[in-house]
Formats: structure tokens, sequence, C-alpha cells
């Protein structure tokens, strides 16, 4: 990792707090294109992280609940600046997600409607397209060292377009990589490490699955602690993408506790997709149409605290990881997998992305920027924004 020893560690929070806020303000198009925003900030630009401590991280990330792309920019934050890095990172990219929706949750309530972003969104998601494209291809060379490796992100691939659960397949990988090392070595390494790590994976599943057919009280009265609770347990046991959390909200708001509409719950999802940021910051809506500006912001310290806890309770996990031969080859299994999962997200994004030749020639013109030229790719959405207001 790229280091300069003169930098003060308060030069480093202020680099820290200056690149998470305008990721936070610029980064569209859900976790995949987050964490190729930060992989082209951090790695490429910057030099703070290697690809490979890069690829640990996010394969660290990958096995604890919460939102991904959050929980990157605290590891980054945290590897960068300490543990003041740590808060100021997470904060500094959940704030601006959080202060546009609820200038949008405002809206909704006083109007009755929310803002259309139709043309907004037509010329982002191409430039997204592009981006991640790039991050997968940087980080694929990075992260599949072997023949095996390639066969198992193939088979991650299909097992993902076949619907398999995301953690299932992260498991299954790093499960599959340490297996085809003892038996290239012929001999019994040591998995002093692996017990440690697998059953804490199982274990903290668990409550994921038990807690999205839990019945809870129906027609529950409403009340600041119970919102802070519901989405401190969202934040605890969601695995996967933001989008995971439709039906999470709609068991719990919706049909148990009748807090929600269908309507305003979908008008709440529908904002998280067309802010910057975390699609978390649903949370900052739906606080605010039940509570005020004091149930946005109850709601999202609930979703978002846990993502901190995690994040400094498994942050020791990765030297560790790569220290043991067994458990870092289980690693290069998760990262081949967590690899996969976002090619998966790229298929899916492109065929709502590029549906015509202005919005092909974008991603094409984006992709040629960000590899040829090394364009900032915070500067191509903000161009890909501008063009989509201009063409619709």
């Amino acid at each position: 990792m790229s280091d300069q020893p003169n930098i003060t560690n308060a030069g480093r929070l202020r680099a820290v707090a200056t690149l998470f806020l305008k990721l936070g303000t610029t980064a569209f198009g859900g976790p995949a294109a987050h964490i190729a925003m930060m992989e082209h900030e951090v790695v490429r630009r910057r030099g703070w992280l290697t690809r490979e401590h890069f690829l640990d991280l996010l394969g660290a990330t990958n096995l604890i609940p919460g939102p991904n792309s959050t929980e990157m920019a605290i590891h980054i934050g945290q590897q960068r600046a300490g543990w003041g890095g740590l808060i100021v990172a997470g904060a500094c990219f959940i704030i601006p997600a959080s202060l546009i929706t609820l200038a949008l949750a405002w809206t909704y309530v006083q109007f009755g409607t929310r803002p259309q972003a139709g043309a907004l969104l037509y010329g982002v998601k191409p430039v997204i397209i592009a981006v991640v494209v790039q991050a997968v291809w940087g980080l694929g060379r990075t992260a599949i060292k072997s023949t095996f490796l390639a066969a198992v992100a193939l088979m991650a691939v299909a097992a993902s377009l076949l619907g398999t659960n995301e953690l299932l397949i992260l498991v299954a990988a790093g499960g599959a990589s340490v297996l085809f090392r003892i038996l290239s070595r012929a001999r019994r390494p040591t998995l002093a490490f692996v017990p440690a790590a697998m059953p804490g994976i199982a274990v903290s599943h668990f409550p994921a699955a038990l807690a999205a057919n839990l019945p809870t009280a129906i027609a529950a009265p409403f009340s600041l602690s119970a919102l802070f609770l519901f989405f401190l347990k969202v934040g605890a046991v969601l695995f996967g993408s933001g989008y995971v959390l439709l039906a999470f909200l709609r068991a719990d708001l919706v049909d148990h506790r009748h807090w929600l509409t269908d309507a305003q719950l979908l008008d709440a999802i529908a904002v998280g997709q067309i802010t910057p940021g975390p699609v978390f910051s649903t949370a900052t809506f739906i606080g605010y149409i039940l509570g005020g500006t004091s149930g946005a912001i109850i709601a999202t310290l609930g979703i978002f605290l846990p993502s901190f806890v995690f994040v400094a309770v498994s942050r020791p996990l990765v030297p560790r990881l790569r220290r043991s031969p067994t458990a870092s080859a289980f690693l290069d299994g998760v990262n081949v997998g967590a690899l996969a999962l976002m090619a998966v997200v790229v298929i899916a994004l492109g065929e709502d992305a590029i549906v015509d030749l202005p919005t092909a020639f974008l991603a094409a013109t984006s992709g040629f920027l960000l590899i040829r030229l090394r364009v900032n790719s915070a500067w191509l959405v903000l161009g890909g924004a501008g063009v989509g207001l201009a063409l619709r």
C-alpha cells in the first residue's frame, strides 16, 4: 500500500472525509457500483490500498450482515486513518444520501408525490455499467489466481443466475477452495482458524432467516423506540444487497405493524434507488413519514449502527485469514465468489440501463474514458446525469 509518512493522521482524516463525502453525493447505482467507485478512488487513483488488500476487505464485508458498500467505506476509513477514519468514512458516506432522502421525504409529505428521476437515471445508469465492468475486470485479474479459481467464479455466476442465496454462494466458493488446497497438497493442513470463522458465518446467517419469518405484533402502536429497535434489527441481520430490504420492510411494517401502506413502501424504495449513496437510506424516508425529523434520525441511526460494530469486530479477521494457509484459501474462494456476484449485478443492470443507441454510446464512451484516460468516475456520473436530462 502506497503511503507518505509525512502525512499526519489529521490530514488522513480530512482526505477520508473529502473522498467519502464526494462518493456519498455522487455514487449512484447500488452496492456493486459504489464498491467499483471506491476501488477506482482508493486503489487506482490514490494507492491507499493494494488490489489484494481491497479484495480481502470485500470478501470479509460480504460475510457480515449489513450494507456492503457502507461497510467497505468503513473498512477503508479504518485502514487509512485508524478508528477515527472508521467513523468519519462511514458517516461521510451515509450523511449526504440521508440528507437528500430527508429532503425528498419532506417534499413527499408536503405534496403527496415523489420527484420523478427517470431522465436523470437514463443518463447515469450506462455510466455505472462502465464503472462496475472496469472494477470487476481489474479486481478479477488479481483475484483469479488459477484455473481452479476461474472455474469457481464461473460456477458462482451460474448459481447466482439460478437464484441461489448470496451467502451460500460465498461459503461454498470458500469451502471449495479449501477442499482443493487439501487435495492438491495431499496432506492435512491446519484447520485451527476455520472452525472459528465458519460457525460464525452459519450462526450469523441464522438470525436473518429467523427474523424474516417471526411474527410481530399486529397493528403495533408506533413509537420512536420501536422504530429504532426495528431498524436496528434489520441492520443487524440483513445479508445481501440493499434490495433484499424490501422483503423485510413489507413483512414487518406493512403486514404486521400496519405502519405503512404498500404504496408508501414502494415510494420509499423508489427514493432509495434514485438517490446516491447507500440504498439503506430508504430508512430515512420511512422514519420521516412515520415520525418527522426525529423519526428520520432514529431510523437512520438504527439501520446503520450495526455496520460500524460489525466492521470494528471483524477488522482483525482479515490479517488472521491471510496468515493461515487454509483460511487464506477460504478467503481466495470468497473473493472470486464476491466478484461473481458483482458480475451478475452488471448483467442485471445492463439489461435495464442500455436500452437504445444513446445509452450504449454513453456506456462505451465512459468505459474508454475510465480505462484509457483514467477520468474520475464521479465526473462521469455527473456528466451522464447531464446528458440524461438533456436527452429526456
